[in-house]
């Protein structure tokens, strides 16, 4: 599919998915959310999917332009929500793949959003995270209000989305935001190296890490007992499981198959 809001590109076990209109910050059009979902389609057989922004910013969250509003005339916003910033943060979370969020750049609103709706987020000592929502009037969507939360505690996820001021990366890293603050120039090597091992790792283990996580919060300690039980069972008869026993077990790689 040729895209024009974003770049796509698959190498190997890793597809990478680049946010592409730097001269609007990588905001979102309609045009852009069509785009992002069809890239995770193609990206399906993937492993692992690193999502960035292209320029200075990592995205600007939505594009207000695109509405297409005069000033001063109603819009329906909870439209634009249901349509297409719920179904990405679904989209997202459901993946069975990691998912890593490359933060170039400054990431306002959605755009900050979006990054922590992404199961890893690697940022550059220059990158910034703002809650830009209470500005205008607005409340953290795209997830925002439950990440930030769950991540941070309600104090500092209120001061955040209250006042509006953006959070460096490498706060961000110190209070558990994201994965880790790394120096610009790093940005790069880190997020690759990371992608890579996780592309070598059992994709039917991580997927069901993912799983767990992300849905702990719906479980008591006994479900969730129970449910690692389950998941255990399930895992000890996969190739995988036995390829990385034996591996271990005569000192040499690993090669996992998603079996």
């Amino acid at each position: 599919m040729a895209y024009e809001t974003i770049d796509f590109k698959a190498d190997g076990a890793i597809a990478r998915i680049t946010l592409n209109r730097p001269d609007r910050l990588n905001s979102f059009t309609k045009a852009m959310h069509q785009e992002l979902r069809a890239a995770m389609a193609e990206a399906e057989t993937a492993r692992v999917i690193v999502v960035t922004g292209a320029g200075r910013g990592f995205c600007a969250g939505q594009d207000l332009n695109d509405r297409a509003v005069a000033p001063g005339e109603a819009v329906d916003l909870g439209d634009t929500v249901e349509v297409s910033w719920n179904p990405l943060v679904r989209l997202l979370a459901e993946a069975p793949q990691p998912i890593i969020a490359r933060v170039n750049g400054v990431a306002a609103g959605a755009g900050a959003s979006l990054a922590l709706a992404c199961d890893l987020v690697v940022a550059a000592r220059s990158a910034k995270f703002i809650q830009s929502f209470a500005a205008i009037g607005l409340v953290p969507d795209t997830g925002g209000s439950w990440h930030l939360t769950r991540h941070l505690g309600q104090a500092r996820a209120m001061g955040l989305a209250l006042t509006g001021e953006p959070l460096t990366a490498e706060q961000a890293a110190d209070w558990g935001l994201i994965w880790r603050c790394v120096d610009d120039d790093a940005l790069d090597a880190t997020v690759d190296a990371l992608a890579e091992k996780l592309a070598a790792m059992p994709p039917l283990g991580l997927a069901a890490i993912k799983s767990m996580i992300r849905t702990s919060w719906d479980r008591s300690l006994n479900e969730e007992l129970t449910l690692q039980r389950d998941e255990m069972r399930r895992l000890g008869f996969t190739e995988d499981y036995r390829e990385g026993v034996a591996a271990f077990l005569e000192k040499r790689p690993a090669t996992f198959t998603g079996r």
